[in-house]
């Protein structure tokens, strides 16, 4: 079956791995129709590109311009969405750079493969210079092994039953008009949200080992925190999507197999660190899903996403 695709890709700051990434789309197996970018502080972008210049040397890109107060995680993809009329579309982040030219043809044929899957996302391999804890981390997020995940999964997969990354994950544009796309207010986690509504309502989401795009951060244990804070609260905000749903096994079962990694690999010295970042995650969840009984300035502090508080109030 053929299908239109579009790929939306919100940016701040981009810097020269965007125009990387925008020539491996344009080399893409399954043709992409068009790329939407969605960027943050204009100024910005065209202190690198120069707008026009970049516009001509890549006829299928089409940018629109927010500020800073208008970004959200949610609102701004749906405004992306917004300019596509494709079948699907491609949720991508300005640091994701496509492995392979069989990145958009696998993801293709995974939501090809049954009509009941609503997105499936892509495998992330670790960079380069990806720190070992979070190298084992990304393969136990990200197996070599493809699956789809529905409502059957939810005993035994918890919250992992709706873990899906837009960092690069495709979407149907009919289910997606159907369940009425991402939330439009969230600290972040829309995509998270969005497949907790689409398995409950009968749909599912499919992670494809075949389509792969390299990322990964090294975090300092602060930074951890503040994500996880940042979790908690879009998780709290969400009672519809994630009351009831466990996530703490799989935090724990990550832990301890990381532990055995190091010690396997002879990495021993890493579990004092891992034992402290994991608490700083562990802190910064649970301070998050009760951020409404924390004074707004404490908040501000916990969170790593200023904006959102600052148009919140």
């Amino acid at each position: 079956m053929h299908r239109s695709v579009d790929v939306i890709i919100p940016t701040y700051k981009p810097d020269g791995g965007l125009i990387s990434m925008i020539e491996i789309l344009e080399e893409q197996s399954f043709p992409v129709n068009k790329i939407i970018i969605i960027n943050t502080e204009e100024k910005y972008f065209y202190k690198l590109f120069y707008g026009t210049v970049f516009l001509e040397q890549y006829k299928n890109i089409e940018i629109h311009h927010i500020s800073a107060r208008e970004f959200d995680h949610g609102k701004t993809r749906r405004k992306a969405i917004g300019y596509s009329d494709a079948d699907i579309f491609l949720c991508m982040t300005q640091d994701a750079m496509p492995a392979d030219e069989w990145l958009v043809e696998e993801l293709v044929n995974m939501l090809n493969s049954d009509e009941k899957i609503a997105a499936a996302y892509a495998r992330q391999l670790p960079l380069i210079d990806c720190r070992e804890i979070e190298r084992y981390t990304r393969s136990f997020n990200y197996p070599d092994q493809s699956m789809v995940k529905s409502s059957d999964d939810i005993p035994e997969l918890g919250i992992k039953t709706f873990f899906c990354s837009n960092v690069c994950a495709a979407y149907k544009r009919n289910i997606y008009d159907e369940l009425g796309g991402f939330v439009k207010k969230t600290i972040f986690n829309e995509d998270m949200i969005y497949a907790g509504k689409a398995v409950k309502s009968g749909y599912k989401i499919a992670y494809s080992a075949q389509a792969q795009v390299y990322h990964s951060h090294n975090y300092t244990c602060g930074q951890q925190f503040k994500r996880n804070f940042d979790l908690g609260v879009s998780q709290a905000d969400h009672p519809e999507v994630f009351k009831g749903i466990s996530s703490k096994s799989e935090g724990v079962k990550l832990v301890k197999d990381t532990a055995k990694h190091l010690v396997d690999t002879k990495n021993k010295k890493l579990i004092p660190y891992l034992l402290v970042s994991s608490a700083c995650k562990y802190l910064g969840y649970q301070l998050g899903t009760h951020y409404d009984h924390l004074p707004y300035g404490i908040i501000r502090m916990c969170s790593s996403s200023d904006s959102y508080w600052e148009n919140r109030r």
